[in-house]
């Protein structure tokens, strides 16, 4: 079980420090030259798996209450560009 969480703490790093290198949602969308109702549903789903990995991490770094909604909402908005 201590395994488990282990990976799951590094998986969750590696994703953040991923955002945190420019791969934002907006600038994906622009690489793979997204328009309409395709740059829409990426976007949402980017979001969605942006919200995901800054959960985690919060969880990691054990924040709770407004700490850990500040930490999310910086996070995801940084993340989606």
């Amino acid at each position: 079980m201590k395994r488990v969480f282990v990976l799951a703490a590094v998986l969750s790093s590696l994703v953040c420090n991923a955002w945190a290198e420019g791969a934002t949602c907006a600038a994906q969308s622009a690489d793979k030259k997204l328009v309409g109702a395709a740059k829409t549903s990426f976007m949402k789903k980017c979001q969605a798996d942006a919200t995901n990995a800054c959960n985690s991490t919060a969880a990691d770094k054990k924040l709770v209450g407004a700490a850990k909604s500040s930490f999310v909402k910086k996070c995801v908005a940084d993340a989606a560009g």
